[in-house]
């Protein structure tokens, strides 16, 4: 007692030095500006694997703590200061509301139901939140269905739709809704003609895997447990139950799941879902992880849900890497990547259910990789990914190849949901990295535009070069990189340029249309898009190239995109920007670890940066698969090498950085992002003209996913002017 721990001392001894260089940052700013917060440092070592791993942050985790609360609002409340007085700010909003507003109506997430019935999300001009539509025909009349701003008015927090599913016979719709981007939905289930709720809400109901069956009065969803008082955070997403729910009915049934069929071996990860569908007498139980897609496959008569003694037999294991499913009638098909990285189509016949048995459908392409498909009554039309491109491919019954449908333009189809397989005029989005965003039907072999409300032209919208590269990276291997900029302008080194980059899952950076980098090139900017290994660009082997153990591979790629554009001119190391996302958090923050010298500024936006520590979180445990854990030494060593905050080093000068979070954050938690901005204020202690290390959070935000658009516009705009002033473009106003 009356004696401080060695980590107190060490807290001591470091402060002077922190506030130092917190000190320098502000007086390059303005002599009043208000300090950010210095974190306390209490280291936590782990030994793991033989090897020490230091956490001097580790008290962040508890983001409820007072101390966190207080830290955190303080480097908010900084930060902010700061990004509202950069030079241009407001005007690049401005911009980008103008932008959004001037085409009209925005649609997404249209879902034709059988009598040519449509539901869809719709956000008006000026309007902050997507509402829910429903009409009857392309040409019907619109009627609301749900409006999240009368929650939003009701309690201060914003509310949004995360999902939606219509009855088969259009009579009920159940949706889920959230508040403050937590994605933590409840369930709601409508009478749609008297629009009247039905029954209570549902809660922990977070998953988009809602299915009516034929009957449209049961309907099957994905309900996580309840956690017990004083339960790890690693218990959310384990022992998940699909629930039945009939029409009228107080409660539902727990019909599926590791604590429910427990004769399966299912595991307690095993996320589930029930796929039924009108034509089919069957249902169909898919597990996976959240994360990635391969799992588990069972079949069962649909007459025997909801009973005790029903009969489930497995199709197929994760080890067959089956990605998507569709089920028609008596015939489930199969997109599986299993020694097909660019992935097929197979069909198996539920009536003997074997799926060494299957019969090809759509044969792996010559020429990109098959992103997904939608059945329809003569076949199935295919959606083919060619680089950045998504191209359609229309499939007759027996044709395993296929044959391309003609698109307006060229660039990113995205089929819209057709849940009931009942029609062969699909709709389907189309968008360019030039050309916004429109809408088409198929009619036969054409594609007749459908006008979903007002559109009207872009204003003033600049000439826009693309060009596609292939740039070598550190072991010779080519990644492909898109770039764009105004058309005629001069390479000489002195624009602004930012890489943008995601590479994990197998995801890919498509060519679509964006307000953002419309706002950006109009600055003299540079947009380079590269989808690195550990993206899903050349299919699954691509994929595996980024991915655990060999996860160095995307940040080195993105280094090497980055030497590219230094080298021909599109910039310099004094105008060179990178960002990423969520997962793309290892790429750009791995990417500005190992290589500072190339980067003025770099945007960690909800960034997976603490990898090491990432599996003792809520959704942390799902990325296993993705990303590796710990408690395998080969996996370990990868997770460490990947982590973005283990990996900064003191007395190194970084280029500026914006860590952009919103605190109700699910997928990534805002810890992640507050360790890291601790650690780079810390680790730049005495470094001579320091840049700025700025966590920019939002109170009422999470992953994204939710937010309004005035906080899409508000934190676009704080991003581009944050990098123009590093970069020398912007000043600061006094």
């Amino acid at each position: 007692m009356g004696l401080l721990s060695k980590d107190t001392m060490h807290t001591i001894r470091l402060l002077p030095s922190v506030l130092f260089a917190i000190g320098a940052f502000c007086l390059q700013i303005s002599s009043a500006q208000q300090l950010p917060p210095v974190a306390e440092i209490r280291n936590v070592p782990t030994i793991l694997h033989g090897s020490t791993v230091n956490d001097p942050y580790r008290w962040m985790e508890d983001t409820k703590s007072a101390q966190s609360q207080a830290w955190f609002k303080g480097q908010g409340d900084a930060s902010r200061s700061i990004l509202d007085r950069i030079e241009g700010r407001d005007a690049l909003a401005a911009r980008l509301a103008q932008l959004a507003d001037s085409r009209g109506d925005a649609f997404s997430s249209i879902t034709r139901m059988p009598g040519d019935r449509y539901f869809y999300l719709k956000r008006k001009p000026g309007e902050r939140q997507y509402k829910l539509y429903m009409r009857r025909g392309l040409a019907g009349v619109e009627t609301i269905l749900v409006d999240p701003e009368t929650e939003t008015k009701r309690t201060g927090i914003p509310h949004a739709i995360n999902y939606f599913k219509p009855s088969w016979d259009c009579k009920y719709l159940a949706y889920g809704m959230s508040a403050g981007g937590s994605e933590n939905a409840s369930l709601f289930v409508l009478d749609v003609a008297n629009n009247k709720l039905l029954g209570a809400p549902v809660p922990r109901v977070h998953y988009t895997a809602l299915h009516w069956l034929p009957d449209s009065r049961s309907l099957s969803f994905t309900q996580l447990a309840a956690l017990k008082p004083g339960a790890p955070d690693t218990e959310t997403y384990l022992d998940a139950s699909v629930m039945l729910l009939r029409i009228g009915a107080s409660t539902a049934q727990p019909v599926f799941g590791p604590t429910v069929t427990r004769n399966l071996g299912l595991e307690r990860l095993d996320v589930s879902e029930l796929i039924t569908e009108p034509s089919s007498p069957w249902v169909v139980a898919r597990t996976t992880d959240t994360t990635v897609p391969e799992g588990k496959l069972f079949v069962a008569a649909l007459a025997q849900l909801g009973r005790s003694d029903v009969k489930w037999r497995r199709i197929s294991t994760a080890a067959d890497k089956i990605v998507a499913v569709g089920l028609q009638g008596n015939s489930l098909y199969l997109m599986t990547q299993a020694a097909t990285p660019r992935r097929k189509v197979v069909r198996v016949d539920l009536k003997h259910p074997l799926l060494a048995k299957a019969e090809l459908v759509v044969a792996q392409p010559t020429y990109g990789v098959l992103e997904g498909f939608k059945l329809t009554p003569t076949g199935l039309i295919t959606t083919v990914r060619q680089g950045t491109q998504l191209v359609l491919r229309r499939h007759e019954r027996n044709d395993t190849t296929g044959h391309a449908l003609n698109a307006p333009v060229t660039g990113s189809a995205w089929l819209t949901a057709s849940p009931a397989n009942d029609t062969d005029k699909l709709i389907y989005s189309l968008s360019g990295w030039t050309e916004p965003a429109r809408w088409y039907q198929l009619e036969g072999e054409r594609s007749v535009e459908v006008h979903w409300g007002e559109r009207t032209p872009y204003p003033n919208l600049p000439e826009i070069t693309v060009s596609e590269v292939v740039v070598p990276s550190h072991d010779g291997v080519g990644v492909p990189m898109t770039i764009l900029h105004r058309k005629g302008l001069v390479l000489d080194g002195s624009n602004p340029v930012l890489l943008n980059g995601y590479a994990s899952y197998g995801f890919s950076i498509s060519a679509s249309f964006s307000n953002q980098t419309i706002t950006w090139i109009e600055r003299g900017g540079v947009a380079a898009f590269a989808n690195p290994r550990g993206s899903g660009v050349y299919g699954d082997d691509w994929h595996r190239a980024g991915f655990k153990t060999t996860k160095s591979n995307t940040w080195k790629d993105g280094i090497a995109c980055a030497r590219y554009l230094i080298a021909k001119g599109y910039g310099s190391p004094a105008t060179m920007g990178i960002t990423g996302g969520s997962a793309g958090g290892i790429f750009v923050g791995r990417a500005v670890t190992e290589a500072p010298e190339l980067f003025s500024a770099a945007i960690f936006n909800v960034g997976l940066l603490d990898t090491v520590r990432a599996e003792e979180s809520a959704n942390g445990i799902t990325n296993i698969s993705e990303f590796g854990t710990v408690r395998n030494a080969d996996e370990f060593k990868a997770l460490l090498e990947m982590s973005t905050y283990h990996a900064i080093r003191d007395s190194v000068a970084y280029p500026g950085v914006l860590l952009v979070h919103g605190m109700n954050d699910p997928r990534v938690d805002v810890w992640q992002s507050g360790k890291t901005a601790a650690r780079l204020q810390a680790a730049q202690a005495g470094t001579p003209n320091v840049r700025p290390t700025l966590l920019r959070l939002d109170m009422q935000a999470g992953h994204g996913i939710g937010s309004t658009q005035q906080q899409r516009q508000s934190m676009a705009a704080d991003i581009q002017s944050f990098l123009l002033w590093q970069m020398g473009k912007a000043a600061l106003r006094d």
